[in-house]
């Protein structure tokens, strides 16, 4: 089903896209092709390769400001993720019943391309970039987009893809209404974002069972049976599409289950089986992950020597328990990615030898309780990297002798090697967000390698 709006192209043509990252700019250009008047706004700057795109296109735009004359012309706003909605343009936007909608919703109108979405707190990045790998090296037409690479509008715009994999957060299904996914993936709810939410988890789980919203019964919705967040928020809503949970705690009729060591997956007649010791991704949270994207696999009946050269040859994503190095016996991982306590505590649960923990940035309301015993039983010391690090010394200060104050990548490595022995591992995985001392937590893993190639 494309989604197409025909009286608004046949009436006010006028776009805005609020914010000029990736889902912006790709936003405002599907919007031009599409034969729409284009404005993009950004109340920050924007970086000199997303201006150049948009000069090099014609298309109007603004940054360190918001114009209101200008926005309150449209027909329709296109609003980055990261804009709240209690931002004040927006508060005005609302005031005059402008439609607002996400990057997403927008690009799903102009494709016919099958849609696997991908949501969970933790584990989206991984499994997304793991299912399209899958999907891919079977020889499937497939893109890649969402919270990852390329935009969605802008591979809409210039691609011409039979199927795409999404990464798709909470911020944006929550500007998400007619648009529907296909096959469905819900990895798990855990505490995240929740000041974007009045603090209450219902509302960010009630956000993140979006991604089933407009399911038929053709459709599947593939889930974590051993989430209780997820089982929790699934009783007393309803799904049209088939359901498909996996577990490791307990046997799966349809869906994927752990037997003896080996994931066992049952559709409908098709079935896979693999040992664990043969996937590429190891850990507990690895094996949810790659359950989830071989149900999506045998969803689509692709074949299993196929599912299996994937599933064991898949290279680990960039700044997800990423190997760095090893100096003097000390392995360094970069965990930049861990941006809340739940991945955080999937990091830690992997680790076989005794950690240095680098820990902080900006705290999002976290609730570093269930953290304790894993870094009881695994971590020797924490080294802060934060303006403002008072929560993470008031929760650890009796669990952990050392915990010491640093201000840069380069002075949290140093530290961190200098804190650990030989067989020891120094991990980043901050569970904090990481805007107070870097751009994104990309530069923050960024810095943190370069920082360990020159200890």
């Amino acid at each position: 089903m494309v989604y197409r709006r025909k009286e608004l192209m046949e009436s006010n043509k006028k776009i805005v896209v609020l914010g000029a990252g990736e889902s912006g700019v790709g936003a405002a250009y599907l919007a031009q092709q599409q034969g729409y008047e284009v404005f993009v706004s950004d109340f920050g700057g924007i970086t000199d390769n997303y201006k150049e795109q948009l000069q090099g296109w014609n298309i109007r735009f603004e940054e360190n400001q918001h114009t209101e004359a200008e926005i309150l012309k449209a027909v329709e706003v296109i609003k980055s993720p990261g804009i709240p909605d209690k931002a004040p343009i927006i508060k005005k936007i609302k005031e005059k019943a402008i439609p607002i909608i996400s990057e997403i919703e927008f690009a799903g109108r102009y494709t016919n391309a099958k849609i696997i979405g991908i949501t969970g707190s933790n584990g989206k990045t991984t499994t997304s970039s793991l299912t399209y790998h899958i999907l891919k090296n079977a020889g499937l037409n497939v893109g890649l987009a969402g919270n990852i690479g390329k935009s969605f509008a802008y591979q809409v715009a210039t691609e011409k893809f039979d199927l795409y994999v999404l990464e798709i957060s909470s911020f944006m299904l929550d500007d998400m209404f007619s648009f529907k996914v296909d096959i469905a993936v819900l990895l798990n709810i855990t505490p995240d974002h929740l000041d974007r939410y009045d603090y209450k988890l219902e509302n960010y789980a009630a956000s993140k069972f979006r991604i089933s919203q407009n399911q038929t019964a053709g459709d599947y919705f593939i889930y974590c049976a051993d989430d209780p967040e997820t089982i929790k928020g699934m009783v007393g809503r309803s799904f049209a599409a088939q359901q498909l949970p996996f577990s490791i705690e307990k046997k799966i009729e349809q869906g994927a289950y752990l037997e003896q060591d080996n994931i066992v997956i049952n559709i409908h007649q098709q079935h896979f089986q693999m040992s664990i010791h043969e996937l590429a991704l190891q850990g507990k949270h690895n094996i949810y992950n790659s359950m989830a994207s071989g149900i999506v696999a045998k969803v689509l009946e692709l074949r299993n020597p196929s599912m299996r050269e994937s599933m064991g040859n898949f290279k680990s994503i960039e700044h997800r328990l990423e190997s760095v190095a090893v100096i003097s016996g000390i392995s360094f991982i970069n965990d930049s990615k861990a941006t809340n306590v739940n991945s955080t505590w999937y990091a830690l649960e992997s680790m076989t030898s005794d950690v240095v923990l680098i820990l902080g940035g900006v705290d999002k309301g976290n609730d570093y309780g269930m953290l304790k015993d894993l870094v009881r039983q695994k971590v020797k010391a924490i080294v802060c990297l934060g303006k403002d690090n008072r929560r993470i010394h008031d929760a650890f200060e009796d669990v952990v002798e050392i915990i010491v104050n640093t201000y840069s990548a380069q002075e949290a490595a140093t530290v961190s090697y200098h804190l650990a022995t030989k067989g020891d591992t120094v991990l980043l995985s901050p569970a904090c967000a990481s805007f107070d001392l870097f751009k994104n937590y990309e530069d923050r893993g960024r810095q943190f390698k370069q920082a360990v190639k020159e200890l």
